[in-house]
């Protein structure tokens, strides 16, 4: 039955790719070759084995491409299973791109999905080098703005610094919460990245400790307090106990504790299923907003590999909250984009500003939102590191650097600086500009 199913399949594919349409690619040629690409030579990358990983897969694989690799280093847990529908409860504990691809390919005939149980980090140019498109399934901004980091980094320019547009590996780039969802389609150096649009991203939700110790106002604080200051201080099970949102003793408790303290303070709402979202960051996932975006994300994937239909251009947002809307606009890309502009990014400051104002813009400037910035800069020829947070003992040696003016620093108008940081495989060269020199011309440093 399913042989009969995936021939019916292939015979409306294989109608779709041998005639013209009137939404057809400029330069689609109908051909029976065309299958033969998608079935058989097409290599896809899906970044990501949750709710919205799971339908592309699934879509790719009943589409007809056979060559679908996928990456995840996340295991199946119990909440998993209300919305990621390739999981059963047998599978719990086990590595979510793995069962993945087995229900996948038992499913589906001749499908070679292949797993990679890893962090999108630990592999090489080389891996993504080899795929035709990439799709991105991810819950997380700062893996997809490595992700887009590395497809950029692929690109390979001309002796005239023109683009080389056989080194473009489109990227297409899904993400869903609650009944919302979007969409899009980015060719890499050719239209808006992930960096170029960086401001459309919410900021992380975190609360201020004076506010979850001192004067909590909302069900979440009590929550917080409870998890980050009481659990620490009570140790219910024992010092050194890790708070576990996945076991139910520790949620039943912190609940209990969190309602004591909302009662304190006169706030209402602090329910179980809150509890949990708080303890483990949960975003809300309805299963029906997955599939819509999936579906419009492997829809692109086939476009693209087929050139039968003009591909999105290139945001697509959806809304089902009331009713059902959505819309589709064209994000332009930012000619100062850190990421996809070729070009040294420049950042406006005082001369006498100590170079925590750099770190502190470097963290909480739209344009650049990174995580924990490690600066060096190369004084006389040599390198030199002004500040790195992520190693221990380096941290320790350039603290006091924070609190330095730049120009005690060695840093001067038009200085560079190289920063590197978690939501990006590649280092950024930063150019200065000291504002009371607004009129110097830069090209001359």
């Amino acid at each position: 039955m399913a042989e009969v199913d995936q021939q019916k399949r292939w015979h409306y594919i294989r109608k779709l790719l041998e005639r013209p349409g009137p939404f057809c690619h400029p330069d689609f040629e109908p051909s029976a070759e065309i299958l033969d690409f998608i079935i058989n030579s097409c290599k896809v990358l899906v970044v990501g084995a949750g709710g919205l990983g799971c339908e592309v897969l699934k879509d790719l694989a009943l589409m007809g491409f056979k060559k679908i690799h996928i990456v995840d280093m996340d295991t199946i847990e119990l909440s998993n299973l209300n919305r990621q529908f390739l999981f059963r409860k047998n599978d719990i504990g086990l590595s979510k791109a793995i069962c993945a691809v087995d229900f996948v390919n038992k499913r589906v005939p001749g499908c070679q999905a292949v797993a990679h149980h890893c962090s999108i980090e630990e592999l090489d140019e080389g891996f993504y080098r080899q795929f035709h498109v990439v799709v991105c399934g991810l819950d997380s901004i700062v893996a997809r703005r490595w992700l887009n980091g590395m497809l950029t980094s692929l690109l390979q320019y001309n002796d005239d610094r023109s683009l080389d547009q056989s080194s473009v590996i489109p990227l297409i780039d899904g993400g869903t919460e609650g009944f919302k969802g979007n969409a899009r389609v980015i060719l890499p150096g050719l239209s808006a990245c992930i960096e170029c649009t960086l401001d459309l991203y919410p900021p992380q939700k975190t609360f201020p400790l004076c506010t979850i110790a001192n004067t909590p106002r909302l069900p979440e604080h009590c929550i917080e307090y409870v998890k980050v200051i009481q659990w620490a201080k009570e140790n219910p099970w024992g010092s050194g106990t890790v708070l576990d949102g996945d076991d139910p003793r520790h949620v039943a408790w912190v609940f209990e504790k969190a309602q004591e303290r909302a009662m304190k303070y006169g706030i209402t709402s602090v329910t179980y299923r809150l509890t949990q979202g708080v303890l483990k960051n949960i975003i809300p996932a309805v299963a029906s907003t997955n599939a819509a975006i999936a579906a419009a994300c492997a829809s692109e994937v086939f476009k693209i590999a087929s050139s039968c239909c003009v591909n999105m251009n290139n945001y697509m947002v959806l809304n089902m909250a009331e009713g059902v809307y959505t819309y589709t606009f064209d994000a332009e890309r930012r000619p100062d984009c850190t990421a996809c502009s070729n070009t040294t990014r420049i950042m406006e400051i005082d001369s006498d500003s100590a170079l925590q104002t750099i770190y502190d813009k470097l963290c909480e400037d739209s344009s650049y939102m990174m995580k924990s910035p490690g600066i060096t800069t190369v004084i006389n020829g040599r390198n030199k590191t002004l500040y790195m947070a992520s190693v221990k003992s380096i941290e320790e040696k350039t603290r006091d650097n924070l609190k330095k003016k730049i120009t005690e620093l060695g840093l001067f108008n038009g200085a560079e600086i190289l920063v590197a940081d978690v939501t990006t495989p590649n280092t950024i060269t930063v150019k200065l500009k000291f504002s009371e020199d607004a009129d110097v011309d830069m090209n001359r440093y």
